[in-house]
């Protein structure tokens, strides 16, 4: 038994729901999404948002295609206030867009609600009073009637106040906050309660909020409360059921997808989760998760950095690199067997004649959100052959033969251990050039000719010309054709003695000119094996500079 005092903590209250349906629900379409950004997340910064930062948010919540948007809390704040009203004077709220202000059911700031919504054309304006049995006993010292009593005073205050805005389409929105800690029974009885101030009609509904104001149980129990709560509620066809889910218990995103699996309608966020405490429901990882499920989001992600750029600003806050969806790291892959799981799936889905997506370990086309490819696998000391090879086939356009995969990634590994730093792709580069591409010093090529055997007509003898330690040397052999005539000269002329055991050659993609790339793996007389890599735009001069890369191996041995 551990030291830790779990005695102090008692469990959640399960809900009787025997004949549950929402294990069996899948989410077939998006909900109606509001973005609570600009309040519950504004009310969470250690430096809210000042009006600058506010506009650039709204604008950015605007052209995601958010048409619910929580804009402040504008009578316990004057720049809630002012910043609402700057919206409707500066004609800054598109048709179709419905702003969203939040208060208390208190009479003063329900009238102050109200003055900062001349001119709006259509709001929600979202009632509110704390319903949990730990609020109701140790911050309001009321009982049950008594929050009641405070709900439905509050509704009937807005209900007198609508008439004060004939141009304003007002819709109604309630919430029992701390939901998830209020008994359900109460929960049915105070909203049912604010629902007869209301009348919402199946034309005309009201929306009623269900806030996991402090996360407080696992997933299934939240879907298990929301059910029950949709199952039981009078009039449901005229409600809309919205939720609200925090993060406390790391599981909100999971809440929030079990709910709107057992009936709810529209939930509330904010982009990338900021909020109170361990923050709101992730909006954006909720929509691309549906995205990865074949189902439309209803809001465009097309540029998931530009989004992180703008909430970073605007929150003053950074975003964590293992972040689902936009994390700086969370397209990429240090471990060898994934390294080498996606090299397989990129270019399945290359040659593959359709436009899905299955890659090993990428869930969603990086690109498909505005990331890009450059990313996915960066090596370090867990890395392994299939990492380095789809760096040198992405951002090289050299496509390894397997055994030199696994020769040039184990010298890698040896760069890797030795330092126990990340291998950037300019270092893979300059050792696979400076160890398989050598081709300057001692030895480098000039040119070469050939010509046939007067006697043999299968045999060809080559001349080439090379710089050898600086000076000038013609070198000559013979063969059945350039290579195994170069091999002789290297053999006669500089008493390095090379055999081919493979040779493999491809066109390099991404050129403005043609360019080939030779592979030629040999063996020394010692039965060692080295490669040799060339490259030029005659796919014979490749396979040349390809010998003079192992020769110059061999030759450096020797020093």
């Amino acid at each position: 038994m551990s030291t830790m005092p779990f005695h102090r903590y008692t469990p959640y209250q399960t809900v009787d729901l025997p004949n549950r349906t929402w294990p069996n629900n899948r989410i077939t379409k998006a909900p109606i999404w509001c973005s609570v950004d600009l309040r519950d997340g504004n009310q969470a910064l250690i430096e809210p948002m000042d009006t600058m930062r506010k506009k650039r948010l709204f604008t950015t919540l605007v052209e995601m295609g958010f048409k619910e948007i929580e804009v402040g809390f504008p009578s316990a704040s004057q720049t809630d206030f002012d910043f609402v009203r700057m919206l409707v004077e500066e004609n800054l709220i598109p048709d179709g867009v419905t702003i969203q202000v939040l208060t208390q059911a208190r009479e003063h700031l329900i009238r102050r609600t109200f003055e900062s919504l001349k001119g709006v054309k259509s709001a929600v304006v979202h009632l509110y009073n704390s319903t949990s049995e730990l609020q109701r006993r140790v911050v309001f010292g009321k009982d049950k009637q008594g929050i009641v009593d405070i709900a439905v005073e509050g509704a009937k205050l807005i209900m007198e106040l609508v008439p004060t805005l004939p141009d304003t389409k007002i819709i109604h929105q309630y919430s029992p906050e701390s939901f998830t800690g209020t008994e359900m029974d109460f929960a049915i009885e105070i909203c049912e309660a604010v629902m007869e101030v209301y009348q919402p009609t199946p034309d005309n509904r009201m929306i009623l909020n269900l806030p996991a104001t402090v996360e407080m149980s696992t997933p299934n129990l939240h879907a298990d409360q929301i059910e029950w709560f949709c199952n039981t509620l009078k009039n449901r066809e005229s409600v809309i059921i919205s939720l609200h889910p925090h993060n406390d218990r790391g599981t909100g995103i999971a809440a929030a997808e079990l709910g709107l699996m057992a009936g709810a309608d529209r939930v509330e966020g904010t982009l990338f989760g900021n909020g109170e405490r361990t923050g709101n429901v992730d909006l954006v990882t909720l929509a691309i998760n549906m995205l990865t499920q074949g189902v439309d989001p209803e809001l465009e992600i097309h540029d998931i950095n530009a989004l992180k750029e703008t909430a970073e600003f605007c929150n003053q806050l950074p975003i964590h690199p293992r972040h689902p969806w936009v994390g700086d790291l969370v397209y990429t892959a240090f471990s060898g067997s994934h390294q080498d799981a996606i090299k397989k799936g990129m270019t399945a889905v290359q040659s593959a004649n359709s436009d899905m997506w299955e890659v090993p370990y990428l869930p969603i086309d990086p690109k498909d959100i505005g990331r890009d490819y450059e990313a996915i696998v960066r090596i370090n000391s867990q890395s392994g052959k299939g990492g380095v090879a789809y760096i040198m086939q992405t951002e090289h356009h050299m496509d390894l033969p397997r055994d030199l995969q696994v020769d040039f990634s184990k010298r890698i590994q040896a760069i890797a251990d030795a330092t126990g730093n990340e291998i950037t792709s300019g270092v893979i580069w300059n050792t696979f050039r400076d160890i398989y591409m050598k081709g300057e010093a001692p030895v480098s090529f000039v040119d070469h000719t050939t010509v046939p055997d007067t006697h043999a007509s299968e045999i060809r003898h080559l001349t080439a010309n090379l710089k050898v330690n600086g000076e000038d040397r013609a070198i000559k052999g013979s063969g059945n054709g350039p290579i195994a005539g170069f091999i002789d000269a290297l053999s006669n002329d500089l008493g390095i003695r090379l055999s081919v055991k493979d040779y493999i050659q491809h066109t390099l993609a991404g050129q403005t000119d043609a360019q080939a790339v030779a592979y030629l793996r040999l063996e020394t007389p010692e039965g060692e094996d080295l490669w040799g890599v060339g490259v030029d735009s005659n796919t014979t001069v490749a396979s040349i500079k390809a010998l003079v890369a192992a020769a110059n191996q061999v030759m450096g041995r020797r020093v």
